[in-house]
């Protein structure tokens, strides 16, 4: 339902929940980037149910399947009332276009990379005893938005004006007829921030959705991700095989954000599928606009 209200923007009534506003995409990205949306203003809710340690609702790809004998219950009774926040906050919604990704994703390089994150997701599942498998699995494409949100959060962050866990990330992530019941693709990102202060509303962010803004920090984003203080270890890291790590091209100089800002535990980030790095530049979805 969020993917449906903010890729339709003109459909949407505005009121005090919620406020879209549809702008230019920056004409440096006009081949890759579908559509950007201004989120004015935004309500989210999070309510608290339970405690867990170790394996996270968000390590299942579908979160009803979590099994409730691994979360710690709220009270020793079956509680009538969950505690809860409600935030007001604004954000930047962009759609990626789904041509562009379908080319990136029909090279044979992007296909061996995807069988060894496949193979990692594996390993990291067996260690921790997260059976099936191979269930969860989030793909190449969630590899790309969420290493895209990454870095457009931590320049995001320089500029403005809020903390960087502040800003928050969504990912719309879904493979065409990757569900039968749900055959239509999802690629977008949502960069938002919702805090319980007059900070979630100051319009510091939305303000940088602007094209012209929006298309100087995406370059100077992707500039910065070509290269990490790290190299050239960062560039080499593999998704590992170990069961340790879930990531490749990716580490805290680089990519990595706040635990409270990243909706994976900073899992599943790459920097080769966005930019040309200093190992490979044979994947890179910005290579022209690098």
């Amino acid at each position: 339902p969020e993917w449906n209200i903010l890729c339709n923007p003109e459909r949407q009534r505005s009121s005090e929940d919620l406020r879209l506003r549809r702008v230019s995409v920056p004409s440096d990205f006009e081949g890759l980037i579908e559509k950007v949306v201004l989120v004015e203003r935004m309500r989210e809710v999070r309510a608290l149910i339970g405690f867990t340690r170790i394996i996270a609702p968000e390590d299942f790809e579908d979160e009803s399947r979590t099994k409730v004998g691994k979360r710690v219950p709220m009270s020793r009774r079956n509680p009538t009332w969950a505690p809860a926040t409600d935030v007001r906050g604004e954000g930047i919604f962009v759609q990626f276009r789904e041509a562009a990704l379908q080319q990136l994703f029909g090279r044979v390089q992007m296909s061996e990379f995807a069988d060894k994150y496949l193979e990692a997701h594996r390993r990291w599942r067996r260690v921790r005893g997260i059976q099936p498998e191979e269930e969860g699995y989030p793909g190449l494409r969630y590899v790309l938005l969420h290493s895209f949100a990454h870095i457009l959060m931590r320049q995001v962050a320089l500029e403005c004006g809020y903390t960087a866990a502040s800003v928050r990330e969504r990912i719309y992530s879904r493979a065409p007829n990757q569900f039968p019941e749900r055959p239509e693709p999802m690629a977008g990102v949502l960069i938002y921030t919702a805090a319980p202060d007059s900070e979630g509303t100051l319009g510091g962010l939305v303000a940088l959705g602007e094209p012209d803004d929006l298309g100087r920090l995406i370059q100077s984003a992707l500039r910065d991700a070509q290269l990490c203080a790290s190299d050239p270890l960062c560039s080499e890291h593999p998704p590992s095989f170990d069961g340790i790590t879930l990531h490749g091209a990716a580490c805290h100089a680089c990519l990595f954000a706040p635990e409270t800002s990243c909706e994976r535990g900073n899992r599943y980030l790459d920097r080769s599928v966005l930019v040309p790095t200093v190992e490979r530049d044979d994947l890179a979805f910005f290579a022209s606009e690098t």
